[in-house]
């Protein structure tokens, strides 16, 4: 039955036409045959269309650049699958991906699929799911899917009708919009299935949206970080849940006569502190977060 199931995948693509054909090739190789790939060009001035109308199978839509929120949105409109997936253009999944995410969905009648990742930029902060579970309360939802500290989108696989009923789309004009997207997506949920196994290989590239050194740019994603907190704040808050920061850093610390003098924070993803006598004194930042 699940091989019926059609997977609308949408991948919003900005001056992507160096990574695009990889990535469509990475789908066209998946184990899940029923895949309805949706490329939205938001506005490229590459060749980003000529790559996806190499592919006969592959919907392109073209909008003006508008961000990835707008053209995730005009994505999730565009699908017509059982189930949608948010896949970007310079990233790659494992083969049996979408089987065993729609597998998973089938067995347990979830909402919504997850897996783990591979970070390539900082491979020590790849996450791993270990085995299968369901997951119905607000507070084990939040912890096992660890959103409120990564909160991507293209880790998991959701019910096009769920997101439909739910009128959950993308904030437009931000950064950090998946952060935002994924936790309401996760509370609302009334089942949520993790699949282990597989993996999405989070690529890093030189001058994406995360990773671009331009002041404007940094600016942008630290303002728009900060939104994201808030809401998130904000949206627990009004929905009488606590949000799960547990793995949100690890530390070390030098004591004397059992005392903390000294405790070294390092915080997901990036994002050392030290600490005297818990006043914070020097930090560093590895890399700008989304």
């Amino acid at each position: 039955m699940s091989d019926s199931m059609l997977v609308s995948v949408i991948i919003p693509a900005y001056n992507a036409g160096e990574y695009l054909a990889q990535c469509i090739e990475n789908l066209l190789a998946q184990t899940h045959k029923n895949l309805e790939i949706i490329v939205v060009d938001d506005g490229s001035t590459d060749n980003t269309a000529q790559v996806a109308r190499q592919y006969p199978s592959v919907r392109y839509l073209y909008q003006e650049n508008e961000g990835p929120s707008s053209a995730r949105n005009r994505g999730i409109e565009a699908a017509s699958g059982e189930y949608i997936h948010f896949m970007d253009a310079d990233d790659a999944i494992t083969l049996d991906f979408h089987e065993k995410m729609v597998q998973a969905m089938v067995n347990t009648d979830a909402e919504i699929a997850f897996c783990g990742f591979f970070f390539e930029r900082f491979p020590k902060q790849t996450q791993r799911v270990q085995y299968h579970a369901i997951y119905t309360k607000t507070e084990d939802k939040i912890k096992a899917t660890n959103v409120c500290n990564y909160g991507a989108c293209w880790r998991y696989l959701f019910n096009l009708s769920f997101l439909k009923e739910q009128n959950l789309r993308f904030e437009l004009g931000r950064l950090a919009e998946d952060r935002m997207f994924s936790l309401q997506a996760v509370f609302f949920a009334k089942r949520i299935v993790s699949v282990p196994d597989i993996m999405y290989i989070y690529k890093n590239r030189v001058n994406a949206l995360t990773t671009d050194k331009g002041v404007k740019k940094i600016k942008k994603r630290r303002e728009d970080r900060k939104h994201a907190d808030r809401f998130q704040a904000s949206f627990a808050g009004e929905h009488g849940f606590t949000l799960d920061r547990s793995l949100h850093y690890r530390h070390s610390q030098f004591k004397l006569l059992g005392i903390p003098l000294v405790t070294k924070r390092v915080y997901h993803p990036g994002k050392i502190r030290w600490y005297f006598l818990n006043i914070p004194i020097f930090q560093k930042k590895e890399i700008d977060v989304w």
